[in-house]
């Protein structure tokens, strides 16, 4: 089996990484007013550094700055577009059991993407990157962005601001080529899109949106047919695949672009269940992306049969492992659900990953570090035992 010199790699991961005591201190100290700008930014440096150091320990050949600088894996990011203001809601994201702070991302003006936070953000792991590993960079996908600004609370603003949606699909694409080729001067050649929205998609509950646009009265766990952004999931799967291709268009060659799907990942809950076959031949056979990063850790996202749709040599990484619990897996049982998995796509095209990262929000998985990196630490042991590398 070849080893992999550029990602995905065998041994791979999402992103976030559980945020270490002090930077939790120190950043509810920024909010309340008690140490300065400079001050929390040095307490992120010094935490990366630390994950940076831990991650290279572990033998991982990708590194990230573990989301350490960021509240929400995608908001922080929306937010540093210009045209998009921090807002407050009534109600935040439902999760199982649970529901997230009220937080999102408004349109104030119209979208651009100069001069975006998150470039001199990667500017700082960029330095720790040698012929060892690859910096990478996590942001959510146009889709998810576009999604955002349909909530219920934020549809009104956003049709004002933007009353042919042609034109506002046209400057969200324009403002993620920017930042991409931004970041990509600077020294990015591994740029990941987060995206929920497929994830959401295949769950009836959430329908075609991803978010219900009202609560039905049959007392169930379950929403209305009607929706906030499309009536058909084809044609929202449509628009989504050619706004996300669009925003890919004009990368460079040597900028690996990938994609991660979840349903959902806040405090070890979940939001969304269902196999991948109804969006399949959008996601995986016509997405411009080199791999897919994919939930399988439970039956919530479904069977393996949906991989037959995955075109080219596109690689997948399978999510096999949880992020969200704090047992470690049965590495036979992983492997076996590997060899399962090939049935589909060829064991070469196949890596291994957690099925998220552990903290897509500052509050992090219920897990304790030591519990992470024993999941690290599985994840590369399975690569080694499978395909005879990381």
């Amino acid at each position: 089996m070849k080893t992999l010199s550029k990602p995905p790699f065998r041994a791979d991961v999402v992103g976030s990484y559980l945020r270490p005591d002090y930077l939790i201190e120190a950043r509810a100290k920024f909010a309340r007013g008690e140490i300065s700008h400079e001050a929390l930014t040095e307490t992120e440096n010094q935490a990366i550094t630390d994950l940076v150091h831990k991650q290279k320990a572990a033998g991982l050949k990708v590194i990230t700055d573990g989301e350490f600088r960021r509240s929400w894996w995608h908001l922080d990011f929306m937010w540093g577009l210009n045209g998009v203001e921090k807002a407050s809601l009534k109600e935040g994201y439902k999760f199982q059991g649970i529901e997230s702070r009220p937080e999102t991302a408004r349109l104030s003006g119209k979208i651009s993407g100069e001069n975006h936070p998150f470039i001199e953000h990667f500017r700082f792991l960029m330095q720790f990157a040698d012929d060892q590993v690859v910096p990478r960079i996590t942001i959510p996908a146009p889709a998810q962005f576009f999604k955002e600004l349909y909530r219920p609370e934020n549809k009104t603003i956003t049709e004002a601001i933007y009353p042919n949606q042609a034109d506002l699909l046209s400057d969200i694409a324009k403002a993620y080529q920017t930042f991409i080729a931004q970041i990509y001067a600077i020294g990015c050649r591994n740029l990941q899109l987060d995206d929920c929205t497929w994830g959401m998609m295949v769950d009836s509950r959430y329908n075609n949106a991803g978010v219900a646009d009202q609560k039905n009265n049959c007392g169930c766990d379950c929403a209305d047919n009607n929706t906030v952004i499309s009536q058909s999931v084809d044609d929202l799967a449509e628009m989504f695949v050619q706004l996300n291709n669009t925003v890919m268009l004009n990368a460079a060659e040597d900028l690996i672009l990938t994609t991660h799907v979840c349903r959902g990942n806040y405090r070890s809950t979940w939001a969304a269940s269902g196999g991948y076959a109804p969006i399949a031949s959008y996601l995986f056979g016509r997405e411009h992306v080199s791999a897919y990063y994919l939930e399988f850790d439970t039956e919530r996202a479904g069977d393996f049969s949906p991989l037959a749709a995955v075109s080219g040599e596109k690689q997948v990484v399978l999510g096999l492992i949880s992020s969200k619990v704090s047992e470690l897996e049965d590495k036979q049982a992983v492997i076996e659900r590997i060899k399962e998995a090939s049935q589909y796509l060829p064991l070469d095209r196949l890596c291994l990953s957690t099925q998220c990262g552990f903290a897509s929000t500052e509050e992090g998985n219920e897990l304790t570090e030591a519990q992470q990196w024993a999941k690290i630490a599985l994840v590369t042991e399975v690569a080694k035992e499978v395909w005879g590398s990381v």
